[in-house]
């Protein structure tokens, strides 16, 4: 890969971009891999190139990249000729973890409703936090929509 910045900076980035990852309950690698493939040249690398970038084994690139295809982020290709397997970053990925957000913060909203059937005949103070919750939760599910709406007709627009 071509660093776009010095390694150091990019460096920073992988790093980075693991630690994100990390911190939402994915392992580091899988986000490492992720910053890798956002800044390398070109957007295609191979098992053996990512191993070498993040210095790293092969078996873990493995792993993690089967997991990060299984929950839509990346996709695996074949060059005709070339025996080698290269990953990239899957076009609309991003929208598509966006729309995943809405469909989990539907469900636990949904429990938070479940919660406060348990708790119907307590006290308002003991039904406070969920109440918050299941509110909160209520106002995303209605406005991420509209704001999802949004960004595809920009992002439309802005396509050749």
């Amino acid at each position: 890969m071509r660093a776009p910045q010095g390694a150091d900076r990019v460096q920073e980035f992988v790093e980075a971009v693991g630690a994100f990852f990390e911190e939402g309950g994915l392992p580091r690698m899988a986000g490492r891999i992720f910053g890798y493939l956002l800044i390398s040249v070109p957007p295609e690398q191979s098992l053996e190139a990512i191993a070498q970038a993040l210095s790293t084994s092969k078996a873990s690139i493995s792993t993690n990249t089967r997991l990060l295809i299984q929950i839509g982020m990346l996709e695996r290709l074949k060059r005709p000729g070339d025996r080698k397997v290269y990953y990239r970053i899957r076009p609309g990925s991003f929208y598509t973890a966006v729309k995943a957000q809405l469909e989990r913060i539907t469900r636990f909203r949904l429990l938070s409703e479940e919660g406060l059937e348990l708790l119907a005949d307590q006290p308002p103070e003991l039904r406070a936090r969920l109440m918050e919750l299941r509110e909160m939760y209520a106002f995303f599910e209605r406005e991420l929509p509209a704001v999802l709406a949004r960004w595809e007709a920009t992002h439309k627009e802005k396509q050749p």
